[in-house]
């Protein structure tokens, strides 16, 4: 289906940006190849689009060309005597038969924009109460003081990662395996997974890797607080 959106970043030297729409809630990845327009995309540009999803990768811009270029491209005819001038021209009739008005369909975005606020809440206050578990047990003598630096660690080694998968996932490259996420995730990388999954719009949209991602949010987080409650020693 044929959305509009605005050009909100482009990278030329890798020759691929980034469309966000009111039809869609996250950011439309579009590659130079997938453009049509005369001139270079840039930021700012309004462009129309078909738009796609691929394996869960999230979506994906296909035929973008400028929206001024498409729209001098299906400006209608003038009626013929075969065309009585009254008939809607026949471009419009994707929107006709679904039940719903248009208005509503647009808004639908922002009626559901609640539970990843809610999620986003969630998740800062358990890492501000995993951080507070872990300077609690260096100053309790329950931990050893690397821990700290070894948080740190792995949490930057995540958001690496994560970008390196979302590298390769654009550029046709050998992926890494959802499991070695999982892992590092559960090894305490899980507030640098969760960073990556928003600022790098990687794995942020798959249901099935985010109900295993909080799994392991669960897990980690109940060994911690037995490991300090003497539950595990």
């Amino acid at each position: 289906m044929q959305k509009q959106g605005t050009v909100i970043r482009w990278d030329a030297a890798r020759a691929f940006g980034f469309i966000r729409s009111p039809d869609t809630s996250a950011d439309v990845f579009f590659h130079v190849r997938d453009y049509r327009g005369s001139a270079a995309p840039r930021e700012g540009l309004a462009v129309v689009y078909e738009e796609i999803h691929v394996g869960g990768k999230g979506p994906r811009a296909m035929a973008v060309q400028p929206a001024a270029h498409a729209a001098g491209a299906f400006q209608p005819r003038p009626p013929t005597p075969a065309q009585p001038a009254s008939v809607p021209p026949t471009r419009r009739a994707p929107a006709q038969g679904t039940g719903q008005p248009q208005a509503s369909r647009r808004r639908r975005p922002a009626a559901t924009s609640a539970s990843p606020a809610a999620g986003s809440m969630l998740i800062h206050i358990l890492m501000l109460g995993w951080a507070a578990l872990l300077a609690w047990g260096v100053w309790a003598g329950r931990l050893p003081g690397w821990v700290i630096g070894a948080a740190l660690a792995i949490n930057l080694l995540t958001f690496v990662i994560y970008a390196i998968d979302k590298s390769a996932a654009q550029n046709g490259r050998w992926r890494i395996k959802e499991s070695h996420l999982h892992l590092l995730g559960l090894a305490g990388g899980w507030p640098g997974a969760w960073f990556a999954q928003q600022r790098l719009r990687h794995k942020s949209r798959k249901a099935e890797f985010r109900a295993v991602y909080w799994m392991t949010v669960v897990m980690h987080c109940a060994a911690l607080g037995a490991w300090l409650g003497g539950w595990l020693r």
